[in-house]
C-alpha cells in the first residue's frame, strides 16, 4: 500500500510545484511610486512598470524573502492634535469632508491612514493648556464629578466622528501630556508629578475618559500613560519616573481598568530610546507586565536599534513607534530619504508594529501651540490655510507606506546595501510592498530578487520609492 500512496502524494505535489515555478516565472510587473529630494516627484506613480526576468549586470541586489516573517502591523498615521482639528473644522464643510476621505478611505488614489494618536487633553499643539477636569486655583474634585470632554467639542470630537463615517477602522491611541493641575505636585499643568494620593483618582480618570469617548462612539485601541515621562518642558506636561509609572499602573490604573471592564491595551513608557532602563524595568515587575501589551517609543533621543534590544528581552511583548515630528523647508531639497530610512525602516526594521508621525496639521506659522512649551517648529504634514491645502514631508513619508500597508501586513525579509535601506511586507491580499531608500548623494541603481527573478530600477540621489508587486 505504500508505493499507491507514494505515487498519489507525488501527483498531488507535481502540480503544486509547477503552478509555483509558473507563478514565479509569470510575475506581475512591479509598479513604483517615487519621491526625490528635487522634488521633481513626489510620491508620484511611474507610468513605466518594471517586468520581472533574469538579470544581465552585476548590480547589487536586493533580495525579498517572504518566507522570513516578523511582526505584523497594526498600522500608519500621524497625531489628530487639538490643533489640528481646530484647522481642520476651519476648513468648508465640503473641503473637509474631500480632505479626510483622501487621507483616511481604504479605497480610492488616497494615502490610507489607519491609524490616530490624540491627546488625553490637550498636547503643545493646542491654542492653550487643558485637561478634562480644570478647576480653580486651591480647589479639588475627588470624585470627578466636573470631569467633561467639552473642550474637545467643536475640534476633536466633530473630526474623529467625520473620520469613523468614513473608515470605521481606524485605530486611536490616546495620550495624556499632564494630568489635572490639583492632582499634580506644583499645582501646574506644565512639569510636576503626579501626587501619590491621587494616583486612584486619576485612574478614574483614564476609565471616565475611555467611557465618555465609547458614548459618543469612539473606541480607544490603546492608551500611554504618559507622553515623553521625562520631559517638564511642554505645556502641558508631566514627570513620571519608571518607578512612579509601575506603582501607578500597579495598585491604581490596571485595578481600576479591570473594575471598569475595559480592555483598551496599555502601552509603557512613551519616550525616546535612549532610555531602555524605563520600560524594561516595569516589563520585569509581575504585577504589571501582565496586563500591559507592550512599550511605546519616540525617536528624538537614543537610536532604533535600541526597540530590538526591549523585543529580544521581551518577545511577547510588542514594540510600537508613538511619536517622530519630521519637517523640512517648503523650497530646496526635500528629505525624504533620510526621513524614511530613520524613522519608518529605522523602526519597522526593529520590530515596531506601529509608526505614528507628529502633527497632522498645522497653519502657516505652524501653530496652533501653547505658550511657554509649545512646539514652534512642528511643521504639519499637511499646512493648512483656510481650505489651502499643502503636503509637506511627513505627508509624502507617511504615504509611501499607509497606503501600501494595511494592518494585519506581516514584515519580511528584505536585503539592503550602504545607503541602500530597506524594509518590505506582505499584504493580506497577497501583495509585495518593498521601500527603498537611497541616502547617498548620487543615483543608485540596483536589482530586486523575488521568488528567483529580478527586476532591475533606478533611484536618484537622496531619493525613496515604493515598489508593489
Amino acid at each position: 500500500m505504500k508505493k499507491p500512496v507514494a505515487r498519489l502524494l507525488l501527483s498531488l505535489a507535481l502540480p503544486i510545484a509547477t503552478a509555483v515555478f509558473a507563478s514565479a516565472q509569470q510575475l506581475p510587473p512591479a509598479q513604483e511610486w517615487l519621491s526625490t529630494a528635487s522634488r521633481s516627484a513626489l510620491f508620484a506613480h511611474q507610468s513605466q512598470p518594471l517586468d520581472f526576468s533574469s538579470p544581465s549586470n552585476t548590480l547589487p541586489v536586493i533580495e525579498v524573502n517572504d518566507m522570513q516573517h516578523y511582526q505584523s502591523m497594526v498600522g500608519f498615521g500621524c497625531a489628530l492634535t487639538g490643533g489640528s482639528a481646530r484647522l481642520i473644522m476651519q476648513m468648508s464643510p465640503a473641503d473637509r469632508i474631500a480632505l479626510l476621505k483622501h487621507l483616511f478611505a481604504k479605497t480610492g488614489n488616497g494615502i490610507h491612514i489607519s491609524f490616530l494618536r490624540v491627546s488625553i487633553g490637550s498636547s503643545d499643539m493646542n491654542t492653550h493648556p487643558y485637561t478634562y477636569d480644570d478647576l480653580p486655583a486651591g480647589d479639588s474634585d475627588p470624585g470627578l464629578v466636573h470631569f467633561s470632554l467639552a473642550p474637545d467639542a467643536h475640534t476633536v470630537l466633530p473630526v474623529l466622528k467625520q473620520i469613523l463615517a468614513i473608515n470605521p477602522d481606524v485605530r486611536i491611541l490616546g495620550s495624556p501630556w499632564s494630568a489635572p493641575a490639583w492632582m499634580k505636585t506644583d499645582d501646574s499643568l506644565k512639569g510636576g508629578h503626579l501626587k501619590i494620593a491621587d494616583y486612584p483618582i486619576y485612574a478614574r480618570y483614564f476609565v471616565k475618559y475611555i467611557q465618555a469617548m465609547q458614548a459618543h462612539g469612539i473606541q480607544l485601541y490603546a492608551i500611554t500613560v504618559q507622553n515623553e515621562p521625562l520631559n517638564p518642558k511642554n505645556t502641558p506636561s508631566m514627570v513620571m519616573f519608571a518607578n512612579e509609572e509601575d506603582a501607578f499602573l500597579a495598585h491604581s490604573l490596571i485595578p481600576a481598568f479591570h473594575k471598569a471592564g475595559i480592555h483598551t491595551r496599555i502601552w509603557l513608557y512613551d519616550h525616546n530610546p535612549d532610555v531602555p532602563s524605563y520600560p524594561l524595568s516595569i516589563l520585569a515587575d509581575p504585577a504589571v507586565s501582565p496586563y500591559v501589551d507592550g512599550t511605546a517609543f519616540h525617536l528624538y533621543g537614543g537610536h532604533p536599534s535600541t526597540l530590538t534590544r526591549v523585543h529580544n528581552q521581551y518577545p511577547n511583548k510588542n514594540i510600537y513607534m508613538t511619536e517622530q515630528s519630521i519637517t523640512s523647508p517648503h523650497t530646496g531639497p526635500l528629505p525624504i530619504a533620510e526621513a524614511i530610512h530613520h524613522v519608518l525602516i529605522g523602526s519597522t526594521r526593529n520590530w515596531s508594529r506601529l509608526v505614528l508621525l507628529w502633527n497632522l496639521a498645522a497653519n502657516p506659522s505652524d501653530g496652533p501651540h501653547t505658550n511657554n512649551g509649545g512646539c514652534t517648529s512642528c511643521q504639519g504634514a499637511l499646512t493648512l490655510d483656510g481650505n489651502q491645502v499643502t503636503s509637506n514631508l511627513a505627508y509624502y513619508a507617511m504615504a509611501h507606506f499607509a497606503r501600501f500597508v494595511p494592518p494585519g501586513s506581516i514584515r519580511i525579509g528584505s536585503t539592503q546595501h550602504e545607503q541602500l535601506f530597506t524594509v518590505a511586507f506582505l499584504t493580506p491580499a497577497g501583495h509585495i510592498v518593498l521601500v527603498v531608500s537611497n541616502t547617498g548623494n548620487f543615483p543608485r541603481a540596483f536589482n530586486v530578487k523575488y521568488h528567483s527573478r529580478w527586476f532591475t530600477s533606478t533611484l536618484p540621489e537622496e531619493s525613496a520609492a515604493t515598489y508593489v508587486w
